[in-house]
């Protein structure tokens, strides 16, 4: 178990860590310009979150090479997405490496002994949750602090509810993001997460949620990235709607209107998200309810909630513009 002195002595080598990180990212020009789809306006450096898979090379000399299989697939995939925060990976490849990475993860948790919609589901959580974190990745504090927030309640779970991972892993993962966090929620962040980053931090989350479905047979769980869900399923909505290349980069998620058209504060819209997201915990805790049809009724009404909001503050015109013109 870590102790107090072991904690203090981990957060000080992962901000050393960091701060290594951010001379080579300056010397190498590893950073971020501004362009139209973004919502910042200063050079920032790129790939700070490179500090999520480091954390677990600290793991390892604490505690030993556990989890082998998870932390191969977290090394893969971190590994070819800060190779495309440097330049463009080939997509075949990035591709490949990415269902290797699952592949691993999938052996960790040992789904091949489960039924296979039980798999089935398992692909499309996953690769659906590592690209919404990437997607959501836009603003300063959103993704750590929306990060922070999901592997706190994970921790809380696994400590108070029902065991389903090592606390130590837990706990590496929570520092990791704090320190990220000292580095990027603020106006102006020193560095963003990047592919690395978004990528390694969803497949992280992914990994812990999994082995609490797995344990627990809840797929209530799912719940803990609902807020991500529901902005990212619903931008995609309507952009095919508005028959758009869901494939092409874009700034139509709400977070977005709500930080770059409303011009809120980036760390305001951020902690709308992690607020909303910490009382979804709240309640998915306490209420203990392990129903799979109480779990859609909650994802139904509160997607039509966020639909709603979303058409009151963009407006009919903006969500469903093309779809329009074509009626008209």
């Amino acid at each position: 178990m870590m102790t107090v002195s072991l904690a203090f002595i981990t957060i000080f080598i992962l901000i050393i860590i960091e701060l290594i990180f951010f001379k080579i990212a300056t010397y190498y020009n590893i950073t971020d310009h501004p362009n139209a789809r973004s919502s910042h306006i200063d050079v920032t450096i790129r790939g700070g979150g490179i500090i999520f898979p480091l954390s677990f090379v600290l793991y390892c000399l604490y505690f030993g090479a556990n989890y082998t299989f998870f932390l191969w697939g977290l090394f893969l995939i971190s590994f070819i997405s800060f190779a495309d925060d440097i330049r463009p990976v080939n997509n075949k490849l990035r591709l490949f490496i990415h269902l290797v990475a699952v592949s691993l993860l999938f052996y960790q948790v040992d789904l091949s002994s489960l039924p296979w919609y039980f798999i089935l589901f398992a692909f499309f959580f996953t690769i659906g949750t590592i690209n919404a974190i990437n997607f959501m990745d836009g603003i300063n504090g959103i993704t750590g602090g929306y990060a922070l927030i999901t592997l706190v309640s994970l921790y809380l779970i696994n400590t108070f509810i029902v065991q389903f991972s090592d606390d130590n892993l837990l706990i590496m993962s929570i520092f990791a993001v704090i320190v990220f966090n000292f580095f990027n929620f603020r106006k102006k962040a020193r560095c963003f997460a990047g592919d690395v980053g978004s990528i390694s931090v969803g497949f992280i989350i992914v990994y812990f949620i999994l082995s609490l479905i797995i344990k627990t047979q809840n797929f209530n769980y799912v719940l803990l990235l609902l807020v991500y869900g529901l902005d990212t399923v619903s931008t995609i909505g309507f952009r095919i709607i508005r028959k758009e290349k869901i494939m092409e980069p874009h700034r139509s998620h709400f977070y977005q209107f709500l930080s770059n058209e409303k011009g809120w504060p980036q760390l305001n819209v951020a902690l709308l998200y992690i607020i909303a997201q910490t009382i979804i915990n709240l309640l998915l805790v306490f209420s203990n309810v392990q129903s799979i049809w109480v779990m859609l009724c909650v994802i139904f009404v509160l997607g039509i909630v966020f639909v709603k909001m979303r058409f009151v503050f963009e407006g009919t015109e903006k969500l469903l513009k093309k779809a329009l013109d074509f009626m008209i």
